[in-house]
């Protein structure tokens, strides 16, 4: 290539070991958030891109991924009737696309408690025309300008496995959806922590004793992940009780068999959800865990150094689980520390930007790969990691016992802000989600930035 993708401009270069960045697309200016990959039959890739800026969704065309084009932007709901609706979540798989829709977040989008939100799936056809999606039905959650849907898991066949609030409890719950009849899903089965009951609090309430403010939600049991299902087992992260195994023999009646906690040494205060993703790697009985760190722009010295959560922050981190035995999970390794570059403006991540004030630091969405989309990555020995500010990472956990750091790719800061609310921190480059295809190209979309693409070298 004539000129590097990853320089912006002089003085804001980004960092790379063993990748070369292939391509970019600035995605017109709306952020993506979570993406979901299809290829259609005749062989062309296109990315669908949910978003926290929204309410909508981007289609890009990545076939040839060196050039990656908008060819579409389709809007989830009116924006002037609902303000606070944002589409952070999407899955593709057998020939529909399936959108989230849910409300926002004060401290990340600017809304205001009760501007009004849409909470809803939305599905869509797009076996007939990738490019021009169909609408075919939607499901509202019943709670009204609530979080909505946030992640869920879509597989292929009839059934839609979500974390979605409900009526008559607090939090996020574990939720089935039928769809062998995608214009009138229904739901069929969920599962929940007995705290989550309502039981005259209102909803939306977290009684959680402790200063934290608005981050008592994240100590509050609840679903936050998707429900990964392998066979007869859901595996759900659930933000402050850690890792939980159901058996869903009877889709109607999931029941709790396993649980391993990790909050107390891992996560809390100012780091995003407790637990993040519970991801089983295919065919292997090894599961990855993650405890979500933070966006760095969020929070200014005075903040880290003098609010509720000064002091040292809990570490935020991958985890590696052993399922054999799901009934009794197993805490086996830790993922390694992500390697600094060497000409880093700071000595780590855990105080880059902050002048030696420890920040939230830690992972965020790793890449997914499923049984059903077959033109996803599907290497169990592969874990890819967006691990915010300290970009995207790539490792071998061939070895589970032993894991080994491959590559990383760190872009350089954004230039501009793509959401209308006030910055205190450093704009340092934040990733935020990846996916991996199956001809090797990993895309990897940033919080103020567009969609990168990026390959490993050859050999690694």
């Amino acid at each position: 290539m004539a000129a590097p993708f990853y320089a912006k401009s002089p003085g804001n270069q980004g960092y790379i070991k063993n990748m070369d960045v292939v391509g970019f697309c600035d995605l017109n200016g709306v952020n993506a958030f979570q993406m979901a990959l299809n290829k259609t039959e005749g062989g062309r890739y296109y990315m669908y891109c949910g978003s926290f800026r929204g309410p909508g969704w981007n289609i890009v065309d990545v076939t040839d991924p060196t050039k990656p084009t908008v060819v579409n932007w389709l809007e989830a709901c009116d924006p002037k009737e609902y303000p606070a609706t944002n589409t952070p979540k999407i899955q593709v798989a057998d020939g529909l696309m399936i959108g989230a829709t849910g409300g926002g977040v004060s401290f990340l989008h600017g809304c205001k408690p009760g501007d009004k939100s849409l909470g809803s799936l939305q599905i869509f056809d797009i076996k007939t025309d990738p490019v021009h999606p169909k609408f075919l039905g939607k499901w509202e959650t019943g709670v009204e300008n609530g979080m909505g849907v946030h992640r869920f898991m879509y597989n292929g066949g009839r059934y839609v496995h979500l974390s979605a609030d409900c009526p008559g409890f607090t939090g996020n719950i574990y939720r089935i959806l039928d769809i062998i009849d995608p214009t009138h899903p229904v739901e069929v089965g969920r599962w929940w922590d007995p705290k989550q009951f309502t039981d005259g609090m209102k909803e939306g309430e977290y009684p959680v004793d402790g200063p934290e403010g608005h981050w008592q939600f994240m100590d509050w049991p609840q679903l936050h992940g998707p429900p990964f299902v392998v066979g007869n087992l859901a595996y759900l992260s659930y933000y402050s009780d850690g890792l939980i195994v159901l058996d869903i023999s009877d889709i109607t009646r999931p029941r709790k068999i396993g649980q391993l906690q990790l909050k107390g040494p891992f996560s809390g205060k100012y780091a995003g959800a407790r637990t993040h993703t519970c991801l089983p790697l295919p065919g292997r009985n090894f599961l990855v865990a993650t405890n979500e760190g933070e966006r760095f722009p969020f929070y200014n010295k005075e903040i880290l150094s003098q609010g509720p959560g000064k002091g040292a922050q809990p570490m935020n981190n991958l985890h590696m689980v052993d399922i054999s035995d799901p009934t009794d999970p197993q805490l086996v390794a830790e993922f390694p520390y992500p390697e600094v570059p060497a000409d880093f403006p700071w000595p780590n991540f855990n105080t880059a930007g902050l002048d030696g004030a420890q920040g939230p630091f830690g992972p965020h969405n790793i890449h997914e790969p499923m049984s059903g989309k077959p033109w996803l990555d599907q290497d169990p020995n592969r874990v890819y990691c967006c691990y915010f500010h300290a970009g995207m990472r790539v490792y071998d956990v061939s070895d589970p016992y032993y894991i080994k750091e491959l590559a990383y790719f760190i872009p350089p800061n954004p230039e501009k802000l793509l959401f209308d609310i006030p910055v205190p921190g450093p704009m340092l480059a934040t990733t935020e989600d990846c996916v991996v295809d199956d001809r090797g190209y990993i895309y990897l979309d940033t919080w103020h930035d567009g969609m990168y693409i990026v390959k490993l070298k050859d050999g690694i």
